[in-house]
């Protein structure tokens, strides 16, 4: 053999082999990869071969699939009471992906999850029968949150202070995923997308915002944590009017009648009095609000429920002024209504609070268990004394203070409005919030709700917690009562 042809023998055969390494790389090392990748059409066409699994919410299902003309995509995801449901399940489209528990579950409720598979489905190669997502959800909690928003921007969020069960979570405005569900969607698609509104945000869990006055609770929390005050009947060392120390900024309370000078904590959460708080916050530090608001779940940033809610920011590196307006909640800090209500509840349940989850369990075919969910997974907050305090304290709020549209006959309810500032120098149309609790002591049921409207269309001098977010309040918990 001459030595050109020995070369190019010996080339064509390193060619070869490195063939066979990328060949056997691809199979063996990037197949998941590669079917799994957002532009691999075939994983589609076999996501939606045959009917997804269902989400399922007080043992009925809240998702279907219907059959198509698609030859490729032969089912198409459809809902029942879309818009109702949305902040819930999110959307599962042929064009535009999945979100929420659509898409954190994706794999079970089209079939691929590994722990679907039975013996004969691994022999043949077979897709295993998709499984089912069981949520916590009320529906007659979540209706009454929907229709109370109604077409006001906001969202509320309803759970179980003993068992971390969520009851309700709604977003508003919303949408119905079943409008985008295919592949011929684009104008809704765009519809949602450019709309100023952004029903495709769930407000709920990813759009925190300044939490004004239902922050005190917090702040109450680590001023009786702390030894600020020995109880929330104490009277405080509160000037009215305060000036923001190292400034000369007056800060002022909502009503200039109210009892605001020197007030305990009760009177102050009851006429919402800015001048306690603030200095309260100021006295104690960043460091020791901090501390209290990490407890309660701010600053986390893996908060998965288990879709993942956006973090809650109590910040640092203020001076003085700034940490005096963070105890009234302003300045940098932010909550989502998740968050807040978490804060109610850890109160409500003697002060631990249980880990907040929307779905109990996931199931195969035939609704046997693959995954569940713990109920009543809690962390202490605050000392079961603090707690009960805060509660009398929050139920003054209701009976005899700002709180009292979110009365239930029958139940014990407290609570805590609030009025956020929005936009450079207050600008904008402030926030409305309402955080609660109730309980029926004759049945044992118990519920704790966060409230927020972002934009009601109202004047502002019509904003108020107790105006427009706590009346949405009352009827989630008289929905979870059973009244």
């Amino acid at each position: 053999m001459n030595k050109t042809i020995r070369r190019a023998s010996v080339f064509c055969l390193l060619m070869v082999l490195a063939l066979l390494v990328r060949a056997t790389w691809v199979q063996g090392y990037e197949a998941r990869a590669l079917a799994d990748d957002e532009h691999n059409r075939r994983s589609t066409i076999a996501q939606y071969a045959q009917p997804l699994g269902d989400i399922i919410v007080a043992g009925s299902p809240v998702t279907g699939s219907k059959e198509t003309d698609d030859d490729d995509l032969r089912y198409r995801r459809t809902y029942s009471q879309g818009e109702l449901y949305a902040a819930v399940t999110g959307y599962s489209s042929q064009a535009y992906g999945a979100t929420q528990l659509e898409g954190i579950y994706s794999d079970v409720l089209d079939g691929t999850d590994d722990r679907l598979d039975s013996p004969t489905d691994l022999l043949t190669g077979k897709r295993a029968d998709p499984g089912a997502v069981v949520t916590t959800i009320d529906p007659d909690v979540q209706k009454a949150g929907f229709e109370a928003l109604g077409d006001d921007r906001g969202a509320a969020v309803a759970m179980d202070p003993v068992s971390g069960r969520i009851l309700g979570m709604v977003s508003s405005p919303s949408y119905d995923p079943s409008t985008i569900s295919g592949t011929t969607d684009g104008d809704a698609w765009r519809k949602l997308l450019d709309a100023k509104d952004k029903p495709l945000v769930n407000r709920a869990l990813r759009q925190p915002l300044a939490p004004g006055s239902t922050f005190k609770l917090v702040v109450a929390s680590a001023a009786l944590e702390n030894g600020l005050y020995d109880s929330v009947d104490t009277p405080t060392d509160s000037p009215n009017p305060y000036t923001l120390p190292g400034t000369s900024t007056v800060l002022s309370n909502e009503s200039a009648s109210a009892p605001c000078e020197n007030a305990t904590l009760r009177t102050a959460l009851q006429y919402s009095c800015n001048n306690v708080f603030a200095k309260a916050a100021a006295d104690l530090g960043q460091d020791k609000v901090k501390e209290m608001a990490d407890a309660f779940g701010f600053d986390t940033e893996k908060l998965d429920v288990p879709v993942r809610a956006s973090e809650s920011v109590y910040p640092t590196g203020m001076d003085k002024a700034q940490t005096a307006l963070t105890g009234i909640g302003q300045f940098e800090v932010t909550a989502t209504p998740m968050q807040m209500a978490m804060v109610s509840a850890a109160l409500a349940n003697g002060g631990e609070l249980a880990a907040p989850h929307m779905v109990s369990k996931v199931t195969d075919s035939g609704g046997t268990a693959l995954q569940t969910y713990e109920d009543g997974d809690t962390e202490r907050v605050v000392s079961e004394s603090t707690a009960e305090q805060l509660r009398s304290a929050m139920v003054t709020v209701v009976e005899e203070g700002t709180g009292t549209n979110a009365r239930v006959d029958g139940a014990e309810v407290g609570g805590k409005t609030g009025t956020a500032q929005n936009g450079v120098d207050n600008s904008n149309t402030p926030y409305a919030w309402f955080t609660s609790y109730a309980k029926d002591d004759s049945t044992g049921k118990q519920v704790a709700v966060a409230v927020i409207v972002e934009d009601s269309g109202s004047a502002r001098s019509e904003v108020s917690g107790n105006g427009l977010a706590a009346p949405i309040a009352q009827k989630m918990m008289a929905a979870a009562l059973g009244r």
